[in-house]
């Protein structure tokens, strides 16, 4: 559904928030480790998180990303697949067609409308401190050897 890119995006903006709870800056190598993505095209995508002011950046040797405490519950899960991904997800053809709207639809283009208009309720309705507040009670998890309780 998302590509990876915001995958990788979402899941080290819930990591990075969740550090940002317990007042800690979090390094690009850490982050990358703990959401099982590559350096390299983490620290683009932290990039782009940071130029879109999701994520905030701290230089030098003891820099790192961090969220404003404040800012946590203000940033949602659209914010972030927005700054990512554009707004492709709720717009473009469901079967990948150039030409599709409501006077010339696609065959699934009514219930894909459908279906994007809940997307979009879901990831508008969801923030950050949510999911990463899940992570710190252990009710869920980012990293695949995570034991799930």
């Amino acid at each position: 559904m998302f590509s990876k890119a915001c995958e990788y995006g979402i899941k080290a903006s819930i990591y990075i928030a969740q550090q940002s709870l317990q007042n800690k800056l979090t390094n690009l190598k850490t982050i990358a480790n703990e959401i099982d993505s590559p350096e390299a095209f983490t620290a683009k995508i932290l990039q782009k998180l940071v130029k879109n002011k999701i994520l905030d950046s701290v230089k030098g040797a003891k820099g790192g990303f961090l969220i404003e405490e404040i800012r946590i519950d203000q940033i949602s899960l659209g914010d972030i697949v927005c700054a990512i991904d554009g707004d492709s997800i709720y717009t473009g053809c469901g079967l990948g067609l150039k030409e599709c709207n409501a006077h010339k639809p696609c065959p699934i283009h009514n219930k894909i409308v459908l279906v994007r208009k809940e997307l979009e309720k879901m990831l508008s309705g969801t923030n950050l401190y949510e999911l990463a507040n899940g992570l710190e009670v252990g009710a869920t998890y980012l990293n695949r050897s995570e034991r799930v309780l």
